[in-house]
Formats: structure tokens, sequence, C-alpha cells
């Protein structure tokens, strides 16, 4: 823990702490370094107060969130999960207790001879999101993750049209950032929960290097952008990838920052606005039941937060 001295603290600082619980507890973890029973007492807030209570109270008795027959089978409820864990509620209250075990009793994929949704389904972008739920919430599933390592392709990432093509694509051997980096969070949380193994291990950083030797957006054939949109920075961010989601991610597996994120990070402070906050960018089409941030173009904590500790671990490395 850094020392704390008497200074005062930052604008932006103070007005990421004038939020909600869910922000302000990251904020205390991981830019002010407060001490650690008061950070629990502020993330135990999640289940009771602002947004976590309110998605919280939007979960069905069948234990789903959005319309009884979701497109494509409880992705809303999917997402709405991943906004919980992003959220960090405590995983032990007894309000996350009480919730996922409705989803483990009552959820299952109906096209896949009703298999259980904490089971994962066949796509691996889906997976990675449910491999990282399931070990937050409930437990690792030992399964889902092989079946992710055997899902790997030979570039280090992952593809959902490598095992899942649609019928105007052929089966894909190429990687997409965007099943890598739901890939990554799920095999990170999975090692995380003491699941830890030599082939887990090489698969994560198989993939790590995956988006390194990229730089983080760029074709490593030709060197081009890969897609303007990854510049732009949003949340939640569903299953869509940028530059910030996978900084996050890096500084969150504690990964040592190299040349290879430099163009990534210059990218990241190029979004900051003259008053140390980041922007809302853009909105995906996908929806939850929770309306958090929405006015594209102005200030959004949830990107600053994010930038902010990504600048921390990008600073304070000594490469």
């Amino acid at each position: 823990m850094r020392p704390r001295d008497c200074a005062p603290r930052p604008a932006h600082l103070k007005w990421l702490l004038d939020s909600d619980p869910s922000i302000r507890w990251q904020v205390m973890r991981d830019l002010t370094d407060e001490a650690p029973n008061a950070i629990a007492e502020e993330r135990s807030r999640v289940a009771t107060v602002g947004w976590g209570a309110k998605l919280l109270a939007r979960q069905s008795r069948a234990g789903n969130w959005g319309e009884p027959n979701e497109d494509r089978g409880l992705l809303v409820t999917l997402y709405s999960l991943v906004a919980l864990m992003d959220l960090g509620l405590d995983p032990a209250s007894k309000q996350a207790r009480k919730m996922i075990d409705c989803v483990d009793r009552r959820l299952v994929f109906k096209p896949l001879d009703n298999r259980p949704f904490l089971h994962g389904e066949t796509e691996p972008c889906v997976n990675g999101r449910i491999l990282a739920l399931g070990t937050y919430f409930n437990k690792p599933n030992r399964a889902l993750a092989n079946q992710l390592l055997r899902e790997q392709l030979e570039d280090g990432g992952w593809n959902c049209e490598a095992v899942e093509p649609s019928p105007k694509r052929p089966k894909s051997r190429r990687s997409s950032f965007h099943t890598t980096i739901c890939v990554l969070e799920g095999l990170l949380a999975y090692e995380r929960e003491g699941r830890k193994s030599a082939a887990v291990t090489n698969a994560r950083k198989r993939g790590e290097n995956y988006l390194l030797e990229r730089r983080m957006f760029r074709s490593l054939r030709t060197g081009e952008v890969i897609d303007e949109r990854w510049l732009r920075f949003s949340f939640p961010t569903f299953w869509h990838y940028d530059v910030l989601r996978g900084l996050d991610y890096l500084r969150n597996a504690g990964v040592k920052p190299d040349r290879r994120v430099r163009e990534a990070i210059e990218t990241v402070i190029k979004r900051r606005h003259q008053n140390g906050r980041w922007p809302l960018n853009l909105l995906h089409r996908e929806q939850i039941p929770l309306e958090m941030e929405t006015a594209v173009g102005s200030a959004s904590r949830w990107n600053t937060l994010r930038a902010l500790r990504v600048l921390r671990w990008y600073n304070d490395s000594t490469w």
C-alpha cells in the first residue's frame, strides 16, 4: 500500500467517489489505496444501494432477466450477470447467494437439451463469460475450462466462428479480438480461484500474446487499425472488444507492460478531456434492464475509473 498524505484529492477523484457504491469501492481499492475494511464495507453496499440493488431486483422468479423467451437463449441474463460481476457484487453476500442459486436451479439452454446455464453453451465468447461468472458466483467449471482450451486456435486466440461458423462464412482459422478477450477473462477468473494448471496458464499467455503482438488493435499482417471502434470506449462492453477493455484485462492479470502497449496507452490518454475525465464514446445495441451511463459524449465514471487504473498500472511499471 502506498503511503497516504494530506494533499487534497484531485477533482476527478472526488467526482468518482461521489457516485454509486460500485464505482466508489473500486476507486478506493485501485486508486486511493484505502484500508481493506473500508473497501469491504463500501463494497457490501452494492447489494443494497444503487445500480447493483436495482439490477438484482429485476431478476424474475424464473431466475432470468429480460423477456421470458429471450433471443438466442438467455443473452440478456448473461449480460446482466456480467454487469453484477463488474459492479463487484460480493459473491458471499446473501443477495448474491440467493440470486445465483436461482440461476443454478432454474435456467437451462433449451436448444441444447436443457443444459444448465452455468455449464455453458457452444460459442467460446459466451462460454468465456459463463466460466468467469460460474467461478465468481458459484464454483469453477473444469469441463468448461477444458472445452475452451481445446478450442484455442494456432495463432493463440479464439473465434466463435471456428466452432460455430455462420451459413455465410466458412469455419475460421483466425482468431477474433472479441472472442479472445471474453475467453481470457474467463480463464483468469478460473485461475484466480485456485484452479491453476500449466495448460490453463500457457493458454492464457498465448492469448495475451495474441493481443500484444497486434499492439492491442492492429493487423499483424498489414499494421493497419483493425476496427476504429476499438479506439472508442463503452460500458457495459457486452461481447465487444476495445483498447481500454484489453488494457484493463492486462492490468488485472498482472502482465508487465512493454513497448507493445505504448500506442494503446497513448490512445487512452488522447481520449481524456481537459477536466481529467473520460467520456462515454459509444453505446452498443445490446441491453440490460438497468440504465447507468447513457449520454454519449458526456463524462463517464466507468471509463474514467478504468482509464485511470490502466494508466496507474502502466506508469508504475519499471520496464
